[in-house]
């Protein structure tokens, strides 16, 4: 079984996770501070980290930081509050697999964990139908993201994708990789806010063998594994001035020269970068190569954060319910109405991410087919409630369709899903009837 290192400082909360993931099968050791996580992560090969947030000697982000420097990939879910939200985010956007909030329950802990030792380190596109995991959306916004999507797509255009940590800006990549011409070629992507300085440029563009010390033998960088495909550059803005260089000949002449190599290496591929900051302040400060910007930038997809699409609220919790129903097992048909207002009234800074995990974890904690307030976070309804009253007529659209799903679902289960009868019931034709179950994920 997985050995994991706990990294907190709490010892009652220790003892108590401590021996309910040693009860699981899993080994577990425990340390408070940074400075001995260090030690141990030195000493001994882990599966997994779970991480405090308020360490005594730091925060978690401070070690997230210097694994990832280091190039150690160990899978980090990092423990905090839920008013430390918007920082567990932040962790996410630094390396860490993911993040869960206290007070824990065991079931989303366990479920969280299985998930991050069970992922897989790949480049390549998931074979899970794109449509099963991302959903486009029927806003405004949307649908002229999604025009972008697929104006874009068939070309060979550089494309920027600009927007918030958890807006699904690597979902839209994969997409524009799956509607190009190179949809049959690999599709790699790689983190560039945890590459190290030292180790960036070989693993962009590979090393022979006795480059440096720990260069055992020849290595392929991954511009020459995405060779003919696309490749996906994700928190663009973090790469160094040296390696920034190295990239702009990279896209002007088509080569890589592998580190420590005289040879070069031809390449043919698409390059799609993604920030979360804006490039061009970057470019003013000095911190980001205009030369290269201007390469990288030939096309730029801003991505909305969830605050401002609300208008498709309603449809991305009934996606998230049907993919968290796959993946555990469950048959909930939908929220609240009093969820849904929750919903609405709450900003969302993790957006999609956190959407997808407060469902996730909804679900699994639901007994029956529809999520109640109970399985909520209870600081979410608070600042929900207390900070964002719902004021824009989107709401009230939002909430005329939730209702409507669950007349609709009533209905069916009442006559034993005889379309026939329920459309009569609600007073529609069957055509109707089949649209808004479409519409709504509605299965029998």
């Amino acid at each position: 079984m997985a050995n994991i290192l706990l990294v907190e400082d709490d010892k009652t909360f220790v003892q108590i996770l401590q021996g309910f993931l040693i009860k699981k099968g899993f080994e577990v050791d425990a340390i408070n501070c940074i400075k001995d996580a260090l030690t141990s992560i030195n000493k001994k090969e882990y599966q997994l980290i779970l991480l405090d947030y308020r360490l005594p000697d730091g925060i978690g982000l401070d070690l997230i930081k210097l694994l990832r420097s280091r190039n150690n990939k160990t899978p980090i879910i990092v423990i905090t509050s839920f008013l430390d939200i918007r920082t567990a985010v932040n962790a996410v956007k630094m390396g860490a697999f993911d993040y869960i909030t206290k007070p824990i329950m065991p079931d989303e802990l366990l479920m969280i964990i299985q998930q991050a030792i069970g992922k897989k380190e790949t480049a390549q596109l998931s074979t899970l139908p794109i449509y099963n995991r991302f959903i486009e959306g029927e806003s405004e916004r949307s649908v002229q993201l999604n025009e972008y999507v697929k104006l874009v797509a068939p070309t060979e255009v550089s494309v920027i994708i600009q927007g918030e940590s958890g807006t699904g800006k690597e979902h839209i990549a994969r997409s524009i990789h799956a509607l190009s011409k190179r949809s049959e070629a690999p599709f790699v992507a790689i983190d560039c806010g945890t590459l190290s300085s030292e180790l960036a440029a070989s693993e962009l563009f590979g090393h022979s063998k006795g480059s440096f010390t720990g260069a055992m033998q020849d290595k392929k960088g991954q511009f020459e594994m995405a060779n003919k495909g696309t490749f996906f550059l994700d928190e663009v803005g973090n790469l160094s001035y040296e390696v920034q260089v190295k990239l702009l000949r990279t896209l002007q002449e088509k080569v890589i020269q592998p580190v420590g190599s005289n040879h070069t290496v031809k390449i043919d591929i698409r390059i799609i970068a993604a920030t979360n900051e804006d490039l061009l302040l970057k470019v003013k400060n000095g911190s980001f190569r205009e030369d290269l910007y201007h390469r990288l930038n030939e096309f730029k997809i801003l991505v909305p954060a969830l605050r401002q699409r609300k208008d498709d609220l309603a449809q991305f919790v009934q996606h998230f319910i049907f993919l968290s129903n796959v993946e555990l097992g469950k048959n909930v048909k939908t929220v609240s109405t009093e969820v849904m207002q929750i919903f609405i009234q709450y900003e969302w800074p993790g957006n999609l991410r956190e959407l997808k995990n407060i469902i996730k974890r909804a679900v699994l904690l639901s007994k029956g087919n529809i999520i109640e307030k109970e399985v909520l976070p209870e600081e979410m309804i608070l600042e929900s409630l207390v900070n964002h009253p719902v004021q824009s007529e989107f709401d009230l659209k939002a909430l005329q369709e939730i209702s409507e799903r669950e007349t609709i679902i009533k209905t069916l289960q009442e006559v034993k899903y005889n379309k026939s009868k329920a459309a009569r019931l609600l007073n529609i034709d069957r055509k109707t009837l089949y649209m808004k179950m479409a519409k709504y994920n509605i299965n029998d």
